[in-house]
């Protein structure tokens, strides 16, 4: 990671980029990429939403972070919440840092990044754990963040429109190292 720099983001000014990130992570459509682009843009006018971006020396984005307080009205809120009390968990759904989005360049990954995105994010969190959610498959991502701390917190969560299950963690906060 020595030529990589991670330090705060503008995201509203790069938002296409981080967007592009993302959809090479994650195998976005170019259609779900703008739909996405509203509700990142949306979702930086959310008090508390910060974001972190992991640059080449050239300053070319290869990934990024960002996240915000919980409010139980928002809709990520709304869909997790079921689930959430039918496992008895309902109550990370407060005071509690959202892990948003986070997404590392397929040719820029293992190499620490993500994880050091997600540990420099939470390092400033005021509330005292986090949360996120996954695509419900064993994947290198649900590997880290297990490493970090994260347990299981409600398994095969179905967001209306997404083609797979999600799981969503939570870990105490600071994250294990």
């Amino acid at each position: 990671m020595d030529d990589i720099v991670v330090g705060p983001l503008d995201l509203a000014a790069r938002v296409d980029d981080a967007l592009a990130v993302q959809a090479q992570a994650f195998g976005l459509t170019a259609e779900e990429v703008g739909v996405r682009r509203h509700i990142v843009l949306r979702h930086l006018t959310t008090p508390g939403a910060r974001a972190l971006g992991a640059t080449t020396e050239s300053g070319r984005l290869v990934g990024f972070v960002y996240g915000m307080p919980n409010d139980r009205r928002h809709w990520w809120s709304t869909v997790v919440e079921p689930y959430l009390r039918a496992t008895g968990t309902e109550d990370w759904l407060d005071d509690v840092f959202v892990i948003t989005e986070l997404h590392v360049h397929p040719a820029f990954q293992n190499r620490r990044i993500g994880r050091t995105l997600i540990t420099s994010i939470t390092a400033d969190a005021e509330e005292p754990r986090s949360i996120l959610s996954a695509i419900d498959v064993e994947s290198p991502a649900r590997a880290l963040y297990r490493k970090l701390g994260y347990r299981d917190l409600a398994r095969q969560v179905v967001f209306p429109s997404a083609l797979s299950p999600y799981v969503v963690m939570g870990a105490e906060l600071p994250l294990q190292e």
